[in-house]
């Protein structure tokens, strides 16, 4: 795993303001900073331009000044909400960065699988912490996830999100869900056709994705799991794989 210096972002891409695709925040007009760099490798990975160190020519390195202007460039200097995604946007150090824009009114998001903890996450907005279930081919430490649950503590709002291709994630999904009843829990169908890391807007399977969500419903109405809450990737069913959207 790769930290950068504490005033250095490694930056995919920066784009918006566009809407929130998924989760908690889900149609909330948003700013994204995609930062570069992961510490898992899952095989459905929809973002591998900004997680395969083979496409790292592409990142940028930029100050947290620097983010910050491109931010308030992009939203006007009107506070919005702010997604710091990746990649894993954990790895890098966005603590000041959250202080520099609440100073300003804007909000911040972060979602990460739950494997790297950082101080900075009790200063965000909006927590979702989103551990990969087996098909992703990663396997999950729960110790470094409970990590991140202490360093946010009761600051951020703290959701739990999990992808479901197939059975075995679905209950991975129920499994995980036990051990923190108190977050609420929202659930997505799996994208069978993510991107290429070099096509900025490649065909998806639409029909198959929404087959998945109905199943998903369907099982979730059978099992009486009552506090999950299922929702699509909005972005996705708008523009399909197409980046910066």
């Amino acid at each position: 795993m790769i930290h950068t210096r504490s005033n250095e972002i490694r930056v995919s891409e920066i784009f918006g303001p566009t809407i929130q695709g998924e989760g908690v925040l889900i149609g909330l007009p948003t700013v994204f900073v995609r930062s570069g760099g992961c510490d898992y490798r899952c095989s459905w990975c929809d973002s591998l331009h900004a997680v395969d160190s083979s496409y790292r020519h592409e990142w940028q390195t930029m100050s947290t000044e620097e983010v910050w202007q491109e931010i308030v460039r992009l939203s006007g200097g009107e506070a919005v909400m702010v997604s710091l995604s990746g990649g894993n946007p954990a790895i890098q150090p966005f603590g000041d960065l959250i202080g520099r824009g609440h100073e300003k009114g804007y909000r911040f998001a972060l979602e990460t699988q739950g494997s790297v903890a950082r101080d900075w996450f009790a200063a965000l907005d909006v927590l979702v912490l989103s551990p990969k279930p087996p098909s992703s081919g990663m396997e999950t430490n729960w110790e470094a996830l409970d990590d991140c649950l202490r360093s946010a503590g009761n600051k951020p709002q703290t959701v739990l999100k999990f992808v479901v291709f197939d059975e075995a994630d679905y209950v991975y999904a129920m499994t995980a869900a036990a051990r923190h009843p108190h977050l609420p829990v929202y659930l997505q169908p799996g994208n069978h056709t993510p991107p290429p890391a070099e096509e900025a807007d490649a065909p998806i399977d639409i029909d198959g994705v929404m087959e998945r969500m109905r199943w998903l419903v369907d099982r979730v109405v059978a099992d009486r799991w009552f506090e999950a809450r299922i929702l699509p990737q909005l972005h996705v069913l708008i523009w399909g794989n197409r980046r910066g959207v």
